[in-house]
């Protein structure tokens, strides 16, 4: 299956590889299967006759050293190569008529942490330093002696977490102007005529810099120049935030307040009736930084799986996928069906069941006015895109229109403002009304309930192959481990399949079970 063919592109035109790199292919699998480290994977194939067996190596064969599975995962991400396993896999599982167009798949996501410890903002803009100064200090040591301060031997020879910061407020205000000043010094001088021109292309520099410009802000004051934090409203947003001195692609994201610094893997995979006799296959991973919403990637996920002649004709997601424009594209340009949620359209007024919605309010699209229940009409209207860059019009009635409005209470909760509405193209809201009615019939339910199955998948993929935290530095090796994760779950998918082992049951506490009284 894992021809040495497909891969010839990754190694030179002279000379055999010493390793071949079909078999290194299929290690970087076995190793996902049972969460191995470089080090017990090169082991297995030494030492394990099941390895050797499905490898086609000799008893004798003295295999090769771990550091050649590092080299392998460089090569496949060089040359583009990060979903080839996968697609191969699936290639072969088409053959056998175990994967096919049409049928139903389901998607969704989790997230995933970096390889990286979390630091506070002192310790990651200390560390960030210390970083930069151990890159120059091996670059270009006869340079950096010649200007720096002596002191920083002593301040930045240690890791940042290898001691104690100060606990007093005011003692942790010097220490982060000291760092701060100390940056800035660097960064100049990287920048100066006088130094060579290839230390500003190293990576650590070009993250002090980057970094030192999100976190502080320079001012002069009466002459004097001082230098302080940025505040909360002045950082840039996460999607650009820099998290980690050693890990620049990860990005802070919260969810249901649980923040993380890392990144986010979406899985999908088929979900077909048991009387299709498939088994649940996963077709194709998608990995993002963290700050990636989930319907930015479901055109790629269509993209792809059509280009792999994959694509279902159902597609289950959660209500984080879903949006008008995907229910009105998704069947247009792809023809596949797209079943989910629509988040209601209510206040925590109509809510409660003593308030005005959306549809209390009369638009008039050609005159670009709304009016109110109480009669009164709209100051502003803005045709822009919503926080998932996706069309919408922001109306917003005015504070003094409002303000003494007998039915506030029931129509805003805001005291400093009025009464704002986010409606979608007029096609748009059309779709939004309709699933928010199919949504409720047991039809929709039913087909709906099959989802639920993605969550056993993500879980088999933290449990079996530790995807919770990624295993490599950067996004381009976090994708390739993920798509050794999808593949691995399927080789352990198709041994259970073949072998007819029945699926585990849901586990269900004592406690959810117990029947209590009325």
């Amino acid at each position: 299956m894992f021809d040495d063919e497909v891969f010839r592109s990754t190694f030179g035109v002279r000379g055999r590889p010493g390793v071949s790199p079909g078999q290194l292919a299929l290690v970087s699998v076995l190793q996902f299967t049972e969460n191995l480290t470089d080090r017990q994977a090169a082991h297995a194939v030494r030492a394990r006759i099941d390895w050797k067996y499905l490898l086609g190596l000799e008893l004798a064969d003295p295999g090769f050293d771990f550091t050649v599975l590092t080299g392998f995962r460089d090569r496949l991400v060089a040359h583009g190569l990060e979903e080839k396993v996968l697609d191969l896999l699936l290639e072969r599982l088409m053959e056998l008529k175990l994967v096919a167009s049409g049928g139903r798949q389901r998607t969704d996501s989790t997230h995933v942490l970096a390889a990286v410890r979390n630091l506070n903002r002192l310790e990651f803009v200390g560390e960030t330093l210390r970083a930069a100064l151990e890159a120059i200090a091996v670059s270009a040591p006869g340079w950096l002696a010649s200007w720096m301060d002596p002191s920083w031997q002593e301040r930045y020879g240690a890791r940042v977490d290898s001691y104690r910061l100060p606990s007093e407020e005011d003692k942790r205000v010097q220490l982060t102007q000291r760092i701060a000043a100390d940056g800035y010094l660097v960064v100049e001088a990287v920048a100066s005529p006088s130094a060579p021109g290839w230390l500003r292309e190293i990576p650590a520099v070009t993250t002090l810099r980057m970094v030192w410009l999100q976190q502080f802000k320079r001012t002069v004051i009466d002459g004097v120049r001082e230098v302080a934090w940025r505040g909360k409203d002045d950082l840039p947003p996460s999607r650009m935030r820099i998290t980690s001195p050693y890990e620049p692609d990860s990005r802070n994201a919260v969810k249901r307040g649980s923040a993380w610094d890392g990144y986010k893997v979406h899985f999908s995979e088929t979900c077909d009736a048991p009387e299709s006799g498939r088994p649940h296959m996963i077709t194709h991973v998608v990995t993002t930084d963290a700050t990636v919403g989930d319907p930015v990637v479901v055109d790629e996920i269509h993209d792809r799986l059509d280009d792999k002649d994959l694509l279902p004709s159902e597609h289950l997601m959660d209500a984080g996928y879903i949006s008008a424009e995907l229910l009105l594209t998704a069947p247009a340009d792809y023809g596949v069906r797209v079943i989910g949620p629509v988040r209601p359209n209510n206040t925590r007024q109509t809510a409660q069941g003593i308030g005005f919605g959306k549809t209390s309010f009369t638009i008039n699209l050609a005159a670009r006015m709304a009016t109110c229940p109480n009669g009164a009409t709209s100051r502003y209207w803005t045709e822009g895109q919503d926080n998932n860059q996706r069309p919408a019009i922001r109306i917003r009635f005015a504070t003094e229109t409002c303000a003494p409005c007998p039915l506030r209470d029931q129509c805003t909760s805001s005291t400093r403002y009025g009464r704002q509405l986010t409606v979608r193209p007029q096609e748009q809201d059309a779709v939004l009304e309709r699933v928010r009615a199919e949504q409720a019939t047991d039809e929709w339910k039913a087909s709906y309930a099959a989802r639920s199955g993605v969550e056993g998948t993500i879980h088999q993929a933290i449990a079996a192959t530790g995807a919770r935290r990624t295993h490599y530095i950067g996004l381009s090796k976090t994708r390739l481990a993920h798509v050794f994760t999808a593949t691995a779950i399927n080789l352990i998918r198709l041994d259970a399949w073949w072998n007819e082992k029945p699926l585990t049951r849901t586990r269900t506490s004592h406690l959810a079970t117990l029947v209590l009284a009325a």
